[in-house]
């Protein structure tokens, strides 16, 4: 049978008109530039308005056209992510929790998520050129940020909004939100100084990371709170891996007057102590007590779990995306600064000491010297 006569024989309903701006303005008799207004959030809008629009347009069912509403505004009303994939973290399980609090709030307000990714740092800036000469998104949220910042750099000459995940060294026009890793490192040697220790040793993070001189400097706060003296052989730098963290650790309990205690800027490399002290015969939490820092599920299955400062990430997302939009409707960056502390996961990788660092040199000393005579046996 003919398709043409099946559909005649269909009833055909009428088709909804879509509903406009113009008919919630006509139902509070207000002007179409004030409804845009308020819908856009505009500052010059009283809260008092703006939720009477909010309310009318959901009970009418208004839904802006996203064509038309950019090209009206200049806006995709799209947050933009670039993730740089060759990373040590890259794959990180709590990726899935940023984006997840990212997209939240974005969606929440009626936004968008772009996220492209990049394999190094030339290629994060092309990437960047890239998305903001095709108006991809209206402003960028920017991770992992360094001292000095090629990306902010970018954005700012472009005059593209940003927000940081971090801080960073000049902060001319920037917004953040950042969580205090420096006060988590203070509050790390005042812990193991409370339960005893007095040789406590810092393995720091990836350099040129603006996180890991925020970090350096809460250690040397905590020794300094803490009445101890800062010694620089007792420090490692730019750990970000288990190799990392263990070669680190096997050359500061090499020292004639090794820590008892280490506090990492990381976990991951954290977690390399493990193995450089089991090849030497310690027991984390008795000969050597460790604290990390970033709360990744690797640590609460490690033997003992790993003691550590946890980053709520999903709640770093919300925040974020709820800056960079306040940012790009105009918002003065200097008002959109935000830091929150971390919280302490206690677990069993630190404890009062079992041995002052005299006896731990002779633990390390043994170890190495029956290792020589099984090699010579051998």
């Amino acid at each position: 049978m003919p398709t043409a006569y099946l559909d005649n024989l269909v009833p055909k309903s009428p088709r909804k008109r879509r509903v406009t701006i113009a008919d919630v303005a006509d139902a509070l008799d207000l002007t179409k530039g004030t409804v845009s207004r308020a819908l856009n959030n505009y500052p010059d809008i009283s809260d008092r308005t703006r939720k009477r629009v909010a309310k009318q347009a959901e009970r009418m069912g208004y839904r802006p056209l996203s064509h038309a509403q950019a090209i009206r505004t200049g806006r995709t009303k799209s947050l933009g992510l670039v993730l740089q994939t060759n990373a040590h973290d890259a794959q990180r399980p709590f990726l899935s929790d940023f984006l997840a609090g990212v997209t939240q709030e974005a969606s929440a307000q009626g936004w968008s998520l772009t996220v492209a990714t990049a394999h190094s740092q030339a290629s994060m800036q092309a990437t960047l050129e890239r998305l903001i000469n095709e108006h991809k998104a209206d402003g960028f949220i920017l991770p992992r940020t360094m001292v000095h910042d090629e990306r902010i750099d970018l954005l700012r000459t472009a005059h593209v909004p940003f927000v940081l995940y971090g801080r960073t060294g000049d902060d001319t026009d920037c917004a953040w939100f950042d969580i205090l890793g420096e006060n988590a490192m203070r509050d790390a040697v005042l812990r193991l100084a409370g339960m005893g220790h007095r040789r406590i040793g810092f393995v720091n993070g990836g350099a040129g990371f603006n996180y890991a001189a925020l970090r350096h400097a809460g250690y040397l706060a905590g020794l300094t709170q803490a009445g101890l003296g800062a010694d620089p052989q007792l420090e490692a730098a730019d750990a970000v891996t288990a190799e990392d963290g263990e070669r680190a650790t096997a050359r500061l309990l090499e020292l004639a007057a090794p820590p008892t205690a280490l506090v990492f800027a990381v976990d991951m490399a954290a977690l390399g102590a493990y193995g450089a002290a089991a090849s030497r015969g310690l027991t984390i939490g008795r000969e050597l007590s460790v604290i990390g820092y970033d709360g990744v599920p690797e640590g609460a299955y490690a033997t003992p779990p790993l003691t550590t400062f946890n980053v709520d990430t999903r709640r770093a997302g919300e925040r974020l995306a709820h800056l960079l939009i306040a940012r790009i409707r105009g918002a003065d960056p200097a008002t959109l600064r935000e830091c929150e502390n971390a919280r302490l996961l206690e677990r069993a990788s630190d404890g009062p000491p079992a041995v002052t660092s005299e006896e731990l040199a002779r633990l390390v000393r043994a170890a190495g010297n029956h290792d020589e005579t099984n090699g010579r046996t051998r």
